[in-house]
């Protein structure tokens, strides 16, 4: 099974990418057999039907494990973000699917945004979410030492879940 990482930011090459790509290196040891920055599908996003949109969808879909990133806006997920996960069928569109929600911001006021706003949608779709998302500081991301944390938490739950859904 594959791996993806899906990221939200509007702006390509970002530190939403950078961070979700270090998560998956350190909970997997390898880089993301998917990572799909959703800028690439342009204005395809905004309707139904987009053939690139309905490949990625699909390719998200067959995914074993997926990290969905995205910066904080407004105290939320990106509004790209948004019209991506509304593009995967509700219920079952995430089934077999271990989800990890991601999301880095300015500052501590927003770190429940990933478990509150960005979680219950992953699970609205079907996925398995067996940890608690992650919230970064965009600032200190990449020494504080958060990610490693994360993994030596919830690294194994993370990769059992995958192995389990894997199987059915």
């Amino acid at each position: 099974m594959t791996t993806a990482i899906v990221v939200g930011n509007p702006k390509r090459d970002s530190r939403t990418l950078d961070a979700a790509t270090r998560l998956h290196r350190a909970l997997l040891g390898a880089d993301a057999d998917l990572v799909l920055e959703l800028p690439d599908l342009g204005p395809g996003l905004l309707g139904w039907g987009d053939p690139a949109v309905a490949g990625a969808v699909g390719a998200v879909r067959a995914s074993s494990l997926v990290i969905v990133a995205s910066p904080t806006f407004k105290a939320t997920y990106s509004g790209l973000l948004k019209l991506f996960l509304d593009q995967i069928p509700g219920g079952e569109g995430l089934r077999s699917t271990v989800a990890v929600p991601l999301m880095l911001g300015a500052g501590a006021a927003h770190a429940l945004a990933p478990d509150l706003l960005l979680k219950p949608v992953l699970v609205e779709l079907g996925a398995v979410t067996p940890a608690p998302g992650l919230y970064l500081s965009d600032a200190t991301y990449v020494d504080d030492g958060a990610i490693d944390r994360y993994v030596e938490r919830w690294g194994r739950s993370l990769r059992d879940a995958r192995r389990s859904l894997e199987g059915t």
